[in-house]
C-alpha cells in the first residue's frame, strides 16, 4: 500500500473511530512488539533498568520514531502509560516533547487521553507546547474533553494560557524554543493533499452500496 495513501488511512480510522491507544497495543502487542526498537519494547513495558542501559549505551536514538506504531517515540509510550520516572529518564538523555505521531499527536495528547494529570504537569513544566493541535486541530485539552478527562481539562484550560504567554516572552526576548517538528511540516502537507481525493473515493463507494442520500448541513467532528 503506497505510503501516503496509509497514513491517510490510519488518520481517517483514528478520527472516525476514536480508539483508545491503550486498547490499541493491548491487542496488537504479541504480533508486532518484534517490529519496535528495544528502546520503543523497554518502554511500553515499563522496564526502566533496562532503558536505562540501553540509554547509556547509546544504543537506541531516544527520538526514534516508529513507522509501524504510528510515528510514535518513546515518549509517546511513557505518556500514554503515565511513566514518570520513565519520562525523566528520556528526556534527560534528549528525548523532545515536541515530536509528534503521524496524526499530530504529541506526547502531552496521549497523558489526555489516558487522564495522566502528573504527566501534563511535568511536560507543562518543561515549557512542552501542551497546546499544539493534531492534523485535525484537535489539543491535548480536546482530546481530555472528549475521553472525560475532567481533572485534566481543568488543568489544561490555565496551562494552555501560561504556555501562550511563555513563547510569548520567548519570542520578544529571542530565546528558542523547541516546539517545531521538522518531519511533520512535510507529512502534514502530504496528508493535507491526500485526505480530499480519499474522501472523495471513499463518498462515491458510499453512494453506491447505499444509494444517494440527502446531503448533510452539518460535518461530524471526529479525531
Amino acid at each position: 500500500m503506497d505510503t501516503t495513501l496509509w497514513m491517510v488511512k490510519t488518520a481517517c480510522q483514528h478520527r472516525a473511530r476514536r480508539i483508545s491507544h491503550d486498547t490499541l497495543f493491548s491487542v496488537m502487542e504479541l504480533t508486532k512488539m518484534s517490529d519496535m526498537t528495544k528502546l520503543h519494547q523497554a518502554v511500553a513495558a515499563g522496564d526502566h533498568s533496562l532503558v536505562k542501559r540501553i540509554l547509556k549505551k547509546g544504543l537506541c536514538d531516544p527520538n526514534y520514531k516508529d513507522v509501524d506504531w504510528n510515528d510514535r517515540t518513546p515518549l509517546h509510550w511513557a505518556a500514554s502509560k503515565g511513566q514518570m520516572e520513565m519520562i525523566r529518564l528520556l528526556i534527560e538523555y534528549g528525548a523532545r516533547p515536541c515530536l509528534v505521531t503521524s496524526v499530530g499527536w504529541t506526547p502531552a495528547h496521549f497523558a489526555a487521553e489516558s487522564g495522566h494529570l502528573n504527566v501534563l504537569k511535568a511536560l507543562h513544566a518543561l515549557h512542552a507546547a501542551i497546546d499544539a493541535p493534531d492534523f485535525f486541530g484537535d489539543t491535548p485539552k480536546r482530546i481530555a474533553q472528549i475521553y472525560g478527562q475532567k481533572a485534566c481539562v481543568a488543568f489544561l484550560e490555565k496551562a494552555e494560557l501560561k504556555c501562550q504567554d511563555h513563547r510569548r516572552a520567548a519570542h520578544q526576548k529571542g530565546l528558542p524554543l523547541d516546539e517545531r517538528d521538522e518531519d511533520w511540516d512535510a507529512k502534514k502537507r502530504e496528508l493535507e493533499q491526500s485526505l480530499p481525493s480519499l474522501n472523495q473515493n471513499m463518498n462515491k463507494k458510499n453512494k453506491k452500496s447505499r444509494g444517494p442520500t440527502r446531503p448533510s448541513n452539518t460535518k461530524e467532528k471526529t479525531v
